[in-house]
């Protein structure tokens, strides 16, 4: 499903991402967890081509691309970006468009559908969610943990291979987290291929198939949750779990 060979990327002379490998299999969902600034989110936006790699290759669906420096045409990125959804830690949500047009847009715009099936997909999707008593709502009518399940229904939509999510309850209020983890529980138990940069270590030690930990740049530890968290096999690990789970 997600094949990732050698990716490196460098922001002027600071090298983010070191030479990483990586594979994760269709139905999977890999946790990827480590310290601020140590290369998560980056990677992950290299997965959707929102950052370019400068050299390796992604494997992501039935898309392949090598990177070598050079620039990426919008063609072969739009091609490329619709085996993935995104789901932002800021929502991201268009303040103009109830919670129902937000997650028809895509199909409607980028996939060319009507809006009669885009509607009768978005309704079913917030209905997924839990949201079907607020499809007529504007994002400000709706609390943080509402808006980011409107941003999985809306990432959902657009019938991706996998969903990358991206730190998606960062930004909300203890309280509202729970209602995101579980749409995103029930995702993975039905078996739907995801990639999550997440803080929560509860999510990663109960969901995660996988759980990778990044850090400068670098794959530090990979393996099951039992692996990383109860047989941790490096240090460096070990200090970053004892530090966030104090």
């Amino acid at each position: 499903m997600i094949r990732i060979e050698n990716l490196s990327k460098k922001f002027d002379q600071h090298e983010v991402l070191k030479d990483i490998s990586l594979n994760v299999d269709k139905g999977t969902t890999a946790v990827i967890i480590g310290p601020s600034g140590s290369g998560k989110t980056t990677f992950l936006r290299c997965l959707n081509l929102l950052e370019i790699p400068d050299s390796g290759t992604i494997e992501l669906g039935k898309e392949k691309l090598a990177f070598k420096g050079q620039k990426i045409n919008e063609k072969v990125k739009t091609r490329f970006r619709k085996q993935s959804g995104m789901v932002f830690q800021s929502y991201n949500l268009f303040p103009h468009k109830t919670a129902l047009e937000n997650v028809m847009e895509g199909p409607v715009i980028v996939q060319g559908k009507s809006k009669e099936e885009a509607r009768e997909t978005g309704l079913a999707l917030l209905e997924k969610v839990g949201l079907s008593n607020h499809v007529d709502k504007y994002p400000h009518q709706l609390s943080g943990g509402q808006q980011q399940r409107v941003g999985i229904a809306r990432a959902m939509a657009m019938g991706p291979e996998v969903l990358l999510f991206d730190e998606p309850t960062s930004a909300l209020d203890p309280e509202l987290v729970s209602d995101v983890l579980k749409v995103m529980k029930d995702l993975s138990e039905e078996g739907m291929t995801m990639v999550v940069v997440t803080h929560e270590m509860s999510f990663a030690r109960d969901v995660a198939d996988e759980v990778i930990f990044i850090d400068n740049g670098n794959i530090v530890e990979h393996g099951s949750p039992n692996d990383v968290f109860e047989h941790t096999r490096h240090e460096r690990t070990k200090q970053f779990l004892n530090r966030i789970e104090q």
